[in-house]
């Protein structure tokens, strides 16, 4: 079978990897965001939130302005939307805000953009129940 050129770009570049670097060849992306740590609330309000503009939005407001940008983009972000909504937890956002924030992109980024995110978040959010029990 005749592989499509696509296909032959990825072999080799799967072949190129295995070469420079061995354990790159079972890597994958999805978990990654694990890697990364919450910020504490505090440090969230210093970098960015009312430690920028004393009289401007608090971190909360900011992420979820970050979380409704990102399902705009089609919910394409799954590692940068399981970050932000980790870091809404932190920040003091209810699961309602976070579901009201992607609930209302539904209008402008369509349904399956708006059900892909909340999918992601929804997962994220029962994960950081069970870790508080």
């Amino acid at each position: 079978m005749t592989k499509t050129p696509f296909e032959m770009m990825m072999d080799q570049a799967n072949e190129m990897a295995k070469a420079m670097a061995p354990a790159l060849e079972t890597f994958s992306p999805k978990g990654f965001e694990a890697m990364w740590p919450t910020m504490s609330k505090e440090m969230m309000e210093a970098t960015f939130g009312k430690g920028l503009n004393e009289n401007g939005l608090d971190a909360k407001t900011r992420l979820l302005l970050t979380l409704a940008g990102l399902t705009m983009q089609g919910a394409q972000g799954e590692a940068q939307i399981r970050l932000t909504v980790r870091h809404l937890n932190e920040a003091g956002a209810t699961d309602e805000e976070i579901a009201e924030t992607i609930a209302m992109m539904a209008m402008f980024a369509g349904l399956p953009a708006m059900t892909r995110a909340m999918e992601i978040a929804k997962d994220v959010m029962d994960k950081h129940e069970d870790d508080e029990t």
